[in-house]
């Protein structure tokens, strides 16, 4: 017989070892370890943005985390955690918005993606516009909003 704290160890055991199966059998986690667009789709709450980079301009240079995570191998994955966290959290109670919205970190992410590829034409841009603005620094998704997929 289990004594109340084996029971306890046991129950916090099952439920970590459901939530993992869920994560990585269900809901197909192992996915998001790699680079491949088609992960973005296992939650049907992408599929339009998906839809939309395969008939972008950046189809053949660009997958989704180019763009849409930092470059670096831990800062990658940690946006990549925090994703899809805070996806699976708001896709399961029904809370995100529609038509869905870039938060203001992942908007950060996407700005730097956006700098570091084009860094030649950003550079003579922001040279140009710290002529009458000092601290000027220009903000590709103002302009290029549909760029990598259409809204």
């Amino acid at each position: 017989m289990l004594t109340g704290t084996a029971l306890g160890v046991s129950a916090l055991l099952g439920i970590a070892c459901g939530v993992v199966a869920y994560t990585f059998v269900y809901a197909r986690g192992g996915s998001y370890l790699t680079d491949a667009p088609a992960a973005c789709v296992n939650c049907h709450i992408m599929r339009e943005q998906y839809e939309a980079w395969t008939r972008s301009s950046h189809h053949s240079v660009a997958v989704c985390n180019d763009c849409h995570t930092p470059e670096a191998i831990l800062p990658k994955y940690w946006t990549k955690a925090q994703n899809g966290f805070w996806h699976s959290f708001y896709f399961t109670l029904g809370r995100y918005p529609d038509p869905i919205q870039i938060t203001p970190r992942n908007r950060r992410v996407t700005q730097a993606a956006c700098r570091r590829c084009h860094a030649a034409i950003v550079q003579a841009i922001d040279s140009a516009g710290a002529a009458w603005e000092p601290a000027y620094q220009s903000d590709c998704l103002a302009c290029h909003r549909d760029v990598g997929h259409l809204h």
